[in-house]
C-alpha cells in the first residue's frame, strides 16, 4: 500500500517543489528573501553575487538559495560563459586574439605614484601589452626634472605623465608648466586629473557610497578616508589594505571617473602615434 522503498535514494524530495534556477546576468533585478533588499546584479565573482539597489547602495550574497523573483523562490547560479561575439578589455577595447608578445616601445608612461600604476595596470594593461607601452613608477613629480636629465625623451622616445592634482595654482601645475617650458617639452606631455589622490578616480558608486568624505585641511587625506570610513588607519600597512579593497572593485572603466579616463587615453595615443 505505500509503493516504493521509502528508503530508497531521493524519497525525500518526491512531491517537493522545484525552485528554478536562474543565471544572474547583470541587470537582473532580485530580492534577498531574508532582510528585503533589492538589487540589480551588477557582479558574480568567486561563488558571490553583488546586488545594487536603487540609492546605489551595493552587497554581497552567496549564490544559490535565498531570493526572489517577482515573489517566488528561484536559486542564482553562475551564468553560462558567452561564446558570441567580441570580447572586451577592461579598458573598453576589443581583445587581440593569438596576440604575441611584443618588444617594448622607447616611449614610455610615467605615472606619479604606487597606486596610480597599479589602477593603470587593472583598466589598460591589456592594451599597452598590444601596444608595447610600459608603465613606470614616478616617486613624484618634483623629481621629473631629474629623471629627464638622466634619460632625454626624443622624436622616437616619447614620454607621457600622469599627475595628481593638476589643477591652477596647485604645486603640481607649477612643475608641469615648468618640466614643459624646458628643454625637453617638446616631446613630453604632462596631464592629470582633478584629484586629490587616485583614489578618487573611482566613482562613490563603485564603492556603494554616496561620495567621498570631505577631509579637513592639515589631515593626511588617506589617514582621513580611513578614519572617514572606519577602517584602521594607524600603519601603512592599513592604509595598503584600504586601496586594495578600492581597487578591488574596479573590474572596468565604467568604475572610473571620466577625469581620468580621458587622461589616460590621451597619453597612450601620445606615445604610440608616430612621430610626424
Amino acid at each position: 500500500m505505500y509503493g516504493s522503498d521509502v528508503l530508497a535514494a531521493g524519497w525525500r524530495d518526491r512531491g517537493a517543489k522545484q525552485v528554478p534556477q536562474v543565471a544572474a546576468e547583470n541587470d537582473l533585478v532580485v530580492e534577498v528573501a531574508d532582510d528585503g533588499f533589492c538589487g540589480a546584479v551588477t557582479r558574480v565573482q568567486g561563488g558571490t553575487v553583488e546586488l545594487e539597489d536603487r540609492l546605489g547602495r551595493r552587497r554581497l550574497f552567496p549564490l544559490g538559495g535565498g531570493f526572489l523573483i517577482d515573489g517566488s523562490p528561484v536559486r542564482l547560479v553562475v551564468p553560462a560563459a558567452k561564446t558570441q561575439g567580441p570580447r572586451r578589455t577592461a579598458s573598453g577595447s576589443f581583445v587581440v586574439a593569438d596576440q604575441r608578445a611584443r618588444i617594448a616601445l622607447p616611449s614610455r608612461i610615467l605615472v606619479e605614484g604606487k597606486h596610480d600604476a597599479e589602477l593603470v595596470e587593472k583598466v589598460w594593461g591589456a592594451d599597452l601589452r598590444v601596444e608595447g607601452v610600459v608603465v613606470e613608477f614616478l616617486q613624484g613629480v618634483d623629481m621629473l626634472d631629474e629623471l629627464l636629465a638622466a634619460e632625454p625623451p626624443s622624436a622616437t622616445r616619447r614620454y607621457g605623465v600622469l599627475v595628481d592634482h593638476l589643477v591652477p595654482g596647485s604645486k603640481e601645475s607649477r612643475i608641469a608648466e615648468a618640466v614643459e617650458r624646458g628643454p625637453h617639452g617638446r616631446h613630453l606631455r604632462i596631464v592629470g586629473h582633478p584629484f586629490v589622490d587616485v583614489w578618487q578616480c573611482v566613482t562613490p558608486r563603485a564603492l556603494g557610497i554616496p561620495k567621498w568624505p570631505e577631509i579637513p585641511r592639515g589631515t593626511d587625506w588617506k589617514t582621513g578616508i580611513c578614519r572617514a570610513f572606519g577602517w584602521p588607519h594607524e600603519t601603512q600597512a592599513d592604509t595598503g589594505r584600504t586601496w586594495q579593497y578600492i581597487l578591488s572593485k574596479v573590474t572596468t572603466y565604467r568604475d572610473l571617473e571620466p577625469a581620468l579616463l580621458g587622461r589616460v587615453e590621451e597619453l597612450i595615443d601620445f606615445v604610440t602615434t608616430p612621430a610626424a
